[in-house]
């Protein structure tokens, strides 16, 4: 008996003894081996983590007016669970559908849902996409309808619970709506930057959020005497960019009107100082409201064709040609050409004028008004093929000009043979960005500096208050000043003169303005579909000190006979001057009023008196003109100006030209008055010592020169001045269209891999 209670005592002993050594052998384990590991297992549980969100910085044009901005937002959120136990979901179900337009049936199944674990109602859901970050009006509708829900739970005598309410968050608001919407992009409501500015900048804009570490007990209290650790929000900087909120209005209310009346695929408009190359102002038509990018369906509507499509130019890029030609001084305005028709040197290749039997011969200067594409071919050939690539890539065509938005292009340009030379002196075979256009007619404007295209102005950091600005940069001189001054002067002209500039549509009474048109055929299925077009105006103004500069495309308008000068000029146009006189740039004469006597008197006061030119060397006196940017003819093949109409002193009106004769003799020829009035005819006829008839009234819409008895007679047909303006129409501003034979052969080659179509058009764009 007293062995068997001694072994079952030694066994509980030896049970209990092994079952302390495993204990031991655990705690040892748990304490020592693996400690660390528990130790932090139990920190993660006991330490609370909160993050602390950095505020997104703002985004301002010029003036400081806000274009994105950081605005209150609320999330609707609904507990299935709350409104069955209080009999709520049909009121719930149809009041957020009257106030959200949620669908019916997807509302019903978010007030049924149920939890995956407990089988019950849920407890929380959120009503996405409609109840997501809504704005302030939402969400007071929201409130007044969660008044009903508890107005009926006191009636009913339930809980208090209505099982509907909002959570605050914050949303990017763009208090413009769709203004500047391609510069400005968009976030997305997760608050994912997606494009333009945002996307580009979004590392420097977003910041870096903070945190708040620290110990707590089991209900999340926070406990006393815990370590904490706290690293605070770095908010976002703040930009204020280039734009002019005023002119980018100006900018898109033009574009809308020729928008509605030519209903193109796309237009493009970009501003700029060309001094500094600031952006003022840049849009795309279609556009979007980046408050409700989800709206927009179409993925076009977002692209930003200014920087990220490439096109071909047409005859806007026969800028780069003559400015060439000047720098190089091979540019004779007074030398004189036979215009129609050219054979490329070394080839069985014509190209040609829109007018195939050409003006006769002319000089250069009305060509480069006419924009004869024959006259700069042979300017093209005087400069050779490798300063002609050489200015081209001066100027900056072949490589991204470096703006500070995302997703720019360029295209590489090579020449390979002397088709490929001749055609890209006037804008064939070449591809370029608007945004690189517009740079280079900049590098004319400011002196021959080739600048960097600037969006940003001012870089702002809230945490630190300090402030960066950003300052002008040159890329290189690509012409000397004198030769940009000079070049602007002929492309004033183009706009200058009424009556053969291509440009005349752009002419803005008071202020000086140079450009250019362009109109380039589009490829369809490898051939020229002559009935699809891109058509363009780039300029600036004033000539004598500019203060913007202007390119507007027009990508396949629906009428195929406007060109350039008919459509795009006058957009530039209307953006030009409403822009010049919001930036108080005064007019040099006062603007026509001809209803009013009075204000003709002052107006004829402050016009420009016609310069004494009579006995002046021809190339002074024709100089002096261009540089007063005054248009001119000139008659007879003297060397010095024997007469001139009008007469020095004449006041001039801003239209008017000014006629140099250089012999007296009556073999001169008659110019062509087309336009001018029937005084203004008849002095000049005068001077020459014809013989005139007239029929109609108003100004001259044509004129006949007859020969009898070794007497010349000029019969001038008159009509009223609006008929004359729509007979004029669709003549010029096509002028710089070449013909269809380039849809065959060697030619419709040209540039190689450099063809490419304006955005996402089909096809390849074709100078015509």
């Amino acid at each position: 008996m007293v062995k068997r209670i001694k072994l079952r005592t030694l066994l509980l002993g030896g049970f209990i003894t092994l079952l302390f050594v495993v204990l031991f052998i655990r705690m040892f384990t748990l304490q020592i081996v693996q400690g660390a590991d528990w130790h932090e297992k139990g920190v993660a549980r006991w330490e609370k983590q909160s993050k602390i969100p950095a505020e997104r910085g703002t985004i301002s044009d010029r003036n400081g007016d806000v274009l994105a901005i950081n605005a209150p937002a609320y999330t609707v959120v609904v507990s299935p669970q709350a409104l069955h136990a209080n009999g709520l979901t049909d009121m719930v179900v149809d009041g957020l559908h009257q106030i959200l337009g949620k669908n019916v049936d997807e509302l019903k199944a978010l007030v049924n849902a149920k939890d995956s674990k407990t089988g019950g109602y849920a407890k929380s859901r959120e009503v996405r996409n409609e109840g997501w970050k809504i704005d302030e009006s939402k969400k007071k509708q929201i409130d007044q309808l969660n008044d009903k829900l508890k107005e009926e739970l006191k009636k009913n005598k339930k809980g208090q619970e209505t099982g509907l309410g909002t959570i605050k968050e914050s949303k990017r608001y763009y208090p413009k709506g769709t203004l500047a919407s391609h510069i400005l992009g968009y976030t997305d409501r997760e608050g994912k930057a997606v494009a333009g500015f945002e996307y580009m900048f979004n590392k420097e804009l977003e910041g870096k959020p903070g945190k708040l570490k620290y110990e707590s007990d089991t209900s999340g209290d926070k406990l006393p005497n815990s370590n904490e650790i706290y690293e605070p929000a770095v908010n976002g900087k703040n930009y204020k960019l280039t734009i002019d909120n005023q002119i980018q209005y100006y900018i898109e209310d033009a574009m809308k009107e020729a928008f509605n009346e030519y209903k193109p695929i796309s237009m493009t408009v970009i501003a700029a100082d060309p001094k500094t190359m600031q952006i003022l102002g840049m849009a795309n038509l279609p556009t979007f409201d980046p408050n409700k990018y989800w709206k927009t369906e179409d993925p076009k509507d977002f692209y930003n064709y200014a920087v990220k499509a490439t096109y071909e130019p047409g005859s806007t890029f026969k800028i780069v040609t003559l400015a060439g030609a000047v720098q190089e001084k091979l540019f004779n305005p007074n030398a004189f050409y036979k215009s129609g028709t050219i054979r490329v040197p070394g080839t069985h290749q014509d190209l040609h004028d829109i007018k195939r039997s050409g003006w006769g011969t002319i000089s250069y200067l009305e060509g480069v008004k006419r924009s004869s594409n024959v006259a700069f071919v042979k300017l093209g050939e005087m400069l050779g093929k490798e300063r002609l690539l050489k200015y081209i890539r001066d100027f900056g065509f072949g490589e991204k000009t470096g703006i500070d938005l995302p997703g720019e292009v360029s295209t590489k340009i090579n020449l390979p043979g002397p088709v490929e030379v001749a055609t890209a002196s006037y804008g064939h075979g070449v591809s370029v960005t608007p945004i690189q256009q517009l740079a280079a007619i900049s590098a004319v404007a400011n002196g021959g500096k080739l600048l960097k295209p600037q969006i940003v102005k001012e870089e702002a950091d809230p945490n630190t208050g300090t402030t960066k600005t950003f300052s002008p940069y040159t890329v290189r001189q690509v012409i000397s000043p004198e030769a940009a001054k000079e070049t602007s002067y002929y492309l004033e002209q183009v706009v200058a003169d009424r009556k053969d500039g291509t440009g005349k549509n752009a002419y803005i009474d008071g202020y000086r303005v140079a450009g250019k048109t362009g109109t380039a055929v589009k490829i369809v299925n490898g051939k020229y579909d002559y009935s699809k077009s891109v058509v363009s105006f780039i300029g600036f103004a004033p000539v004598n000190d500019p203060k913007i500069a202007v390119i507007v495309i027009i990508d396949q308008p629906n009428d195929p006979t406007v060109g350039g000068g008919k459509a795009a000029a006058p957009v530039f146009k209307k953006i030009v001057s409403q822009s010049l006189q919001y930036m108080g740039v005064p007019r040099s004469v006062e603007k026509k009023d001809e209803k009013d006597e009075k204000n003709n008197a002052i107006q004829a006061q402050n016009r420009r008196p016609a310069p004494d030119l009579t006995n002046k060397n021809l190339k002074d006196a024709e100089k002096q003109l261009l540089k007063a940017g005054i248009a001119f003819d000139t008659l007879g093949k003297g060397a010095t100006v024997v007469k001139q109409f009008p007469a020095k002193g004449t006041p001039l009106s801003p239209e008017q030209r000014i006629y140099l004769f250089t012999q007296t003799d009556n073999v001169m020829e008659v110019p062509d008055l087309t336009g001018e009035s029937l005084r203004d005819a008849l002095d000049v006829l005068t001077l020459m010592k014809v013989q005139v008839n007239v029929s109609g009234e108003g100004y001259v819409a044509s004129q006949k020169v007859t020969n009898q008895n070794g007497k010349r007679t000029v019969q001038l047909t008159l009509k009223p001045a609006d008929a004359l303006d729509e007979s004029k129409d669709g003549d010029d501003d096509n002028s710089d269209k070449d013909d269809k034979d380039r849809q065959t052969g060697k030619n419709e080659q040209a540039g190689g891999g450099n063809q490419s179509s304006l955005g996402i058009t089909n096809g390849v764009n074709k100078d015509n």
